[in-house]
């Protein structure tokens, strides 16, 4: 059982594919399992409640349990609440997961039998999935414990992240979707070493990454990219048509003093005007964020700096949080005024419709236009697919009509139709 964000998913699909490779299959529920490996997630209170709530239900559905992800971080939780688990280890511990599994479940190996594909097992569709360039964390933003959890940043060498984006485009990926905690901070702290390449020497570096990428034949959409100055440079190869036109970007929130509260690395003006750069260069780029409300010390004024600064900012794709207190967060330490619940849910609801206007004001003006799609499913003659502007599970879908012929994993041209608050609506106009 895999919860928490892609990042998670990924530990998981390492940890299958090892298991996989040993002879150890995926059963589909609880009573035909032989033991329940939950991969967990622990960065606010709601997220440690599911886990919890995971773990109880797996132990009470099946009886042998080994806990792992970020919550493991934190044991004395998992044990006051559930005594009774076989193993708890921390995020990022695969050899750890796959001894334990050994230990109660030994392996019984066919190597004839027991034959996995060079992309290791994912538990995406088949025609997109998460390439994790790094782990950890160097920011210590007052709101997140990630650092403590996962450790500091270490990033992969560029050789083996670009061998396994090759190896998941030549099994049939359409879709790269580059995941970590910082993305831009990638090579930092191998000192952007490089390796050859296709002949060529390639550098641990974040701008060097995408570049290369995007001699893949897929579709290469960068996720969790803090606003560096550098990333400047990775618009030129948007608007090359090297990667996607998307970014994914933490921006917390716009008022300078909740940012310092927070310790974000960015003020609010220089972001807008970064903003504005980069439509001049590729007026198409989507540009997703998220955001907290009612971090200890807001006021009405602050949260209306972030409405004033979402109106010039004009984002495509938000997600707004609640703030949550995390155990072991230096925000706790604060000396701030807590923001009633009621209040926090006011506000995050403002804002929510806020984002909804801005979003459906900019899908309205894609009506009539004519733009390339990734199909995730059909319904019948429906075809539910996602744009460039589009990440599978937390953004918007664009819905094909009379869609007979598609197939899963088809690139298609559509003409857009109709537009709701976050949806598209269109006709195929051709199968790529």
């Amino acid at each position: 059982m895999s919860l928490g964000c892609p990042k998670a998913l990924v530990d998981s699909e390492r940890i299958l594919t090892r298991l996989r490779a040993e002879g150890y299959e995926v059963a589909a529920s609880y009573g035909a399992a032989d033991l329940v490996v939950v991969n967990t997630c622990g960065f606010i209170d709601a997220a440690v409640d599911e886990s919890l709530d995971a773990i109880g239900e797996a132990l009470a559905e099946n009886g042998k349990v080994i806990v792992t992800g970020c919550l493991g971080a934190q044991p004395k939780k998992i044990l006051d609440r559930h005594p009774q688990v076989l193993k708890i280890t921390g995020p990022q511990r695969y050899e750890e997961v796959v001894a334990s599994v050994h230990e109660f479940l030994p392996p019984k190996h066919e190597p004839f039998l027991d034959l996995i594909p060079a992309q290791g097992v994912k538990l995406t569709p088949r025609h997109y999935a998460y390439l994790k360039i790094s782990e950890g964390c160097n920011h210590h933003c007052s709101f997140c414990i990630i650092p403590s959890m996962r450790g500091r940043l270490v990033s992969r060498p560029i050789g083996e992240v670009l061998r396994e984006a090759e190896q998941l485009v030549r099994a049939g990926v359409k879709e790269i979707l580059v995941i970590s905690q910082d993305t831009s901070a990638y090579g930092a702290d191998l000192k952007y070493a490089a390796e050859r390449w296709r002949g060529t020497p390639r550098h641990a570096r974040f701008y060097d990454l995408a570049a290369a990428l995007g001699e893949l034949e897929a579709w290469i959409r960068l996720h969790y990219v803090y606003p560096y100055p550098h990333v400047d440079r990775a618009i030129e190869l948007m608007a090359d048509g090297r990667v996607l036109p998307y970014l994914d970007i933490p921006f917390q929130h716009a008022s300078a003093r909740i940012l310092k509260l927070m310790k974000r690395p960015a003020a609010a003006e220089d972001t807008l005007e970064r903003i504005a750069a980069w439509r001049r260069v590729v007026p198409d780029i989507t540009i997703r964020s998220t955001f907290i409300v009612g971090f200890p010390g807001e006021t009405e004024q602050d949260f209306e700096e972030l409405l004033d600064w979402m109106r010039v900012a004009q984002l495509d794709r938000v997600g707004c949080f609640e703030y949550s207190p995390v155990e072991g967060a230096a925000a706790n330490a604060l000396r701030q005024t807590p923001v009633p619940d009621e209040v926090k849910a006011e506000r995050r609801a403002r804002f929510m419709v806020l984002a909804a206007e801005i979003s459906a004001q900019r899908l309205q003006e894609k009506i009539g236009r004519t733009m390339q799609v990734l199909v995730d499913r059909m319904e019948g003659d429906v075809g539910v697919a996602r744009s460039a502007s589009d990440a599978p599970e937390i953004d918007g879908s664009v819905r094909i009509l009379a869609a007979k012929g598609l197939k899963v994993g088809d690139f298609a041209d559509v003409r857009i139709t109709g537009a709701s608050a976050y949806d598209l609506e269109a006709r195929l106009h051709s199968i790529v």
